[in-house]
Order: structure tokens, then sequence, then C-alpha cells
């Protein structure tokens, strides 16, 4: 099947899919989108790792830890840099960031930018690109990409930051997904149109925050193409012009050969 659409960012190895996994996937496959199956902690990683090996073609996979999906995890380099190094399907690290929205004291903070630094340095170690997570810690994270980073791009999930960051994220080389959270609020608008398209990927974070009209439902890749159509609208584009550059992006970024 010709690749059409990208969704960069999702999460089928969950439990949500324990009982369709092989429907959803080819429901996906069959309409063209790729997908890259993220990893949140090492069992998660392994499983995405799995899912990407199984399918082969289009289908890929991240391996990371989560700032805070996992907190009893200790981060352990040879592990993941070992999980990465066993699959040519493993484009990026993370997703991994950090986490401010719940509430962090000085201690979880810094545990959070220790295991960041970590992948960082396993990225730039691999020559791989970053899957980021971030949430109300943009200031802190760009700090540590300035003083640790530098070299290497990589993709900054789900972005919910000012147009400020995301000019000083664009100036490093990041790219930035937009899911469906597009569909249902204009928060994002200004982003959206701030960015370049040929910084924007299209990402549905399934099993979570599934777009209009399917919004209160389990998320799925199929409907990344719901937020390539609200894309279009935002940026004035055509959906061919919008599935052709984010696709291309997430080729880029994740260095496939198509």
């Amino acid at each position: 099947m010709q690749l059409k659409f990208f969704d960069v960012h999702t999460h089928t190895q969950d439990a949500p899919y324990d009982s369709d996994r092989e429907a959803v996937i080819a429901r996906a496959l069959e309409a063209g989108i790729g997908m890259v199956q993220v990893g949140t902690d090492l069992d998660m990683s392994q499983k995405a790792v799995a899912l990407a090996e199984k399918y082969g073609g289009n289908m890929f996979a991240t391996v990371g830890l989560h700032p805070n999906d996992n907190k009893k995890e200790v981060f352990d380099h040879e592990a993941y840099k070992n999980l990465a190094l066993s699959s040519s399907r493993v484009v990026a690290i993370g997703e991994c960031g950090l986490d401010y929205f719940r509430g962090a004291d000085e201690a979880e903070k810094a545990r959070q930018k220790d295991i960041f630094i970590k992948q960082i340095k396993l990225a730039k170690e691999l020559n791989k690109p970053l899957m980021i997570h971030c949430r109300e810690a943009f200031e802190d994270l760009i700090k540590i990409l300035q003083e640790v980073g530098g070299g290497f791009s990589g993709v900054v999930h789900f972005f919910n930051g000012t147009t400020q960051n995301a000019k000083v994220l664009l100036d490093m080389g990041f790219y930035f997904s937009f899911g469906g959270v597009l569909t249902f609020t204009r928060d994002y608008d200004e982003q959206v149109k701030f960015i370049p398209l040929d910084k924007i990927l299209l990402e549905t974070d399934a099993p979570y925050v599934a777009p209009v009209p399917y919004r209160g439902k389990r998320n799925e890749p199929l409907y990344v193409v719901e937020v390539a159509k609200k894309i279009a609208e935002i940026k004035g584009a055509t959906l061919e012009e919008v599935a052709h550059l984010t696709t291309n992006n997430a080729l880029s970024v994740f260095g496939i050969l198509n």
C-alpha cells in the first residue's frame, strides 16, 4: 500500500488494543498510514519494537522512558541502547522529556531532568532523533537541550508551548507534531499557523485524545486523517499538500528511506 499519511506518535502496543490490535493496525496500513509505536518505559518499548518487527513495512518504533508514566523505573542506559540496536525499525529515542503538569517538587524535577539528559546522550550516541514529551516545562526543557543537545533533531510531540518556544526549537532543528485536540479546540491554531508546514508532523497519541467525529472513543492511527484535515484548514492548504509534506517530514526526521 502506498504511503499516504504518517502517524508519528501512537501506542497500539498498549493494553486498550489487546482485544483487536491486529484489526486496528490493519485498518491503518490498508489506508496507507505509516506508524511509529512509541515506547514509554522498557516494557512498552520492547512491545513497540516487537510490533514494528512483526509488521515491518511502514511500521516503526521508539524506545524510551516517559518523564512520569513509570516513576519506579530507573533508566538503564545499556538496556535501552541494546534494545535500540536490536532492530533497524527503531527510529528515535523517547518518549522522553519533562512533565510538570500535575505538580513536581524540586526532587521530582531533578529526577525527570536526570533521565531526560541520559536519553539525550543516548540519542546522540546512537545518532537518532528524540521523541520529546513536554508539558508546562518548556523553559527547563529548552535549557537542557541547549546545554546537552546540539547537532541533532527530533520531534516535540503534542506541542503545547508558545510561539516563542516554537521559534527557539525551530532554530534548533526540531519538528512538531499535532493530534486530535486540534479538531475540538482553537487553542493551538496560533502555533500551527506559526510553524512552517515543512516542520509539522501528524500524530494521534492513540489511544488518547480521539479527534472529532470520534471524540470520547478510543483513538486509533486511522483517525490521523482527521488531524491532517484540520491542519489543512488552519494552514489554508489542501489535504493533499498536508499529507505529502507531513509524510515527507516524517521520513526526513526519522531517516527512513521510502
